[in-house]
């Protein structure tokens, strides 16, 4: 079953063209990954298929539900964690957790609460304020919020910005078992050792036109290239 659809997608600012009718689509519980140097429009892709912008030409479906005309019902199955988000920083971690949670199923909300609390792994730091969380900190319970909800697709821009190694790693554990679970993931990373290890296929960006897709290991043979690193700078400056 496909969970994205998107089909001759176009999008201006203006007259500027940030996206220029491109195409992809995203198997269900597959973490599908959106590459591609700053500017090249994955972020606005990104926005739109959250439904925080409207496109000029093309479509999208999500499970079948349309974009444009069924935007209230893709909120309630998807989750989005913007590279640049924030949390309200007069709040504890569990308080935002459960602010987040009350906006959806009232009988799972301590459920959600509690796997959100695990995710972020903040231990005894849980119950401080937002604000005297480091860039780390936050990055683990913004990633504990988006993924505590069970959504059926889960757009991941940046997930392990800010984290260490360790950290990191363990986000990308938790991605993939929340993918084998059910959920498909959309994900935008400029870490391509991440994309390489978390993604079954992508697309790579650029201009506003996606100029390359497929499985990472086939790209790596099309190119004689060692990693996606190397696949990526050569389909950039082509």
């Amino acid at each position: 079953m496909i969970t994205i659809e998107v089909k001759n997608l176009v999008k201006n600012y203006g007259k500027i063209e940030a996206v220029k009718g491109i195409s992809f689509n995203v198997n269900e519980g597959e973490i599908f990954g959106l590459i591609g140097p700053n500017g090249a429009g994955k972020t606005t892709v990104l926005r739109i298929i959250s439904t925080l912008l409207k496109i000029n030409s093309g479509s999208i479906k999500i499970m079948d539900y349309d974009i444009e005309k069924d935007a209230d019902k893709i909120r309630k199955i998807i989750s989005y964690l913007p590279e640049d988000a924030g949390a309200y920083k007069n709040l504890t971690g569990r308080s935002y957790l459960q602010f987040i949670a009350n906006f959806f199923d009232p009988k799972k909300n301590q459920q959600m609460v509690e796997k959100g609390i695990e995710i972020a792994d903040l231990d005894e730091r849980i119950d401080d304020r937002v604000d005297t969380y480091s860039k780390g900190m936050m990055r683990r319970l913004l990633v504990g919020r988006a993924l505590m909800i069970n959504p059926k697709l889960a757009i991941l821009d940046e997930p392990t910005s800010g984290l260490d190694v360790i950290n990191a790693q363990e986000i990308r554990k938790l991605v993939k078992n929340t993918a084998q679970a059910g959920t498909t993931i959309l994900l935008s990373s400029h870490n391509m050792l991440e994309v390489e290890y978390l993604c079954e296929r992508i697309a790579l960006i650029s201009e506003g036109k996606i100029v390359e897709g497929g499985k990472p290991k086939d790209l790596m043979n099309k190119y004689n290239a060692n990693n996606i690193e190397e696949v990526f700078t050569k389909v950039v400056k082509q």
